[in-house]
């Protein structure tokens, strides 16, 4: 029979249809072939770019040349533009203001054919050190309230580009949707002063069904009431509000769980699209006892339509339980 679920944070219901039930291997997708570059983000290329605002280089070479590990680029058709003054002003019942915030590329690796679940954790690490870097040096802005970190892998998950790489977007307002966990989160901590995120570890931990994998620190789980099969989050075991205040080793443990993750996801969905979005706390309020920063992974395998779009309900035709397990089983190749 199908189940409604709510979800604790933001108070969000879905529809588990398990009449509309399908096994893992319904989801798997045709491999995509990766051997299409060369292409601007490809090596060699790099003057076909911004300038590159950070970069790895290890190995040597000039700025905006050959020998880097990763660049940081200003988007080359960014959504917001870091020019001019916000202006906020009314129309009647309107608000508008302008469209002022940054939009970077982070280009995870020279190579056209990787992928974060291909590459090693040494190197997946230097990509998430350079979110953090991109953060602390973003968040000094006094116009931007948020930076959201996001990847779309593959062009079904919205990638216009195959070669690696995922993006932040700064902006002078915090988005609807981690306006809704915060509030949903404060709410929590109002009525039990105990974090909802510490609290949906610690029993995911205990229960066990919707765990994945648990290491480094890190615990990767289903979530009880998933919008999309497959939907994965990553959280910190302690309590950790803003992304940018994990040091180095941490990041490094977390490059090696999500890349861990990425190798069981593929070999369950075989390699399918996906997005992940970094939520952390807002920039002014770095340090939250509510809030727990995580990462969500949304496999791209079915669509939203009518019935979601009109009413907000999401349909998910596979319960977190067997999603969880079969990517327990999924066990992946080394990175």
């Amino acid at each position: 029979m199908p189940e409604l679920r709510k979800d604790p944070v933001v108070g969000r219901w879905v529809i588990i249809s398990t009449d509309r039930a399908r096994r893992p291997s319904d989801f798997a997708v045709e491999p995509r072939d990766p051997s299409g570059g060369p292409c601007v983000f490809c090596e060699g290329n790099e003057a076909m770019t911004p300038p590159e605002i950070l970069a790895g280089r290890g190995r040597g070479g000039a700025a905006n040349g050959p020998g880097w590990s990763f660049r940081v680029v200003a988007n080359k058709f960014p959504a917001l533009r870091i020019e001019g003054d916000l202006d906020p002003a009314g129309e009647g019942l309107f608000d508008r203001m302008n469209g002022v915030g940054a939009h970077e590329v982070v280009i995870e690796t020279p190579r056209h054919d990787a992928s974060l679940a291909t590459l090693s954790a040494d190197v997946v690490g230097d990509v998430l050190l350079a979110f953090r870097e991109r953060v602390l040096d973003l968040r000094k802005d006094p116009r931007f309230q948020y930076i959201l970190v996001f990847k779309n892998h593959g062009e079904a998950a919205g990638a216009s580009l195959e070669h690696p790489h995922s993006q932040l977007i700064a902006t002078p307002i915090i988005p609807i949707m981690v306006r809704e966990e915060l509030d949903g989160s404060a709410r929590y901590w109002e009525m039990k002063e105990r974090c909802v995120w510490c609290d949906i570890v610690r029993q995911e931990r205990r229960a066990g069904a919707r765990l994945v994998v648990e290491s480094h620190g890190f615990v990767v789980l289903a979530p009880f009431a998933p919008r999309f099969p497959f939907e994965t989050w990553i959280l910190p075991a302690r309590h950790r509000s803003a992304f940018e205040e994990s040091g180095v080793d941490e990041l490094r443990d977390l490059a090696a769980v999500l890349g861990d993750f990425l190798r069981r996801l593929g070999s369950v969905l075989r390699d399918p699209p996906f997005n992940f979005m970094l939520h952390t706390a807002p920039l002014r309020e770095p340090r939250l006892d509510s809030f727990h920063w995580h990462l969500e992974v949304i496999p791209k395998v079915t669509q939203v339509a009518g019935f979601e779009w009109g009413s907000g309900f999401f349909i998910n035709p596979v319960p977190p339980e067997d999603a969880a397990g079969a990517l327990r089983e999924g066990v992946p190749d080394a990175g």
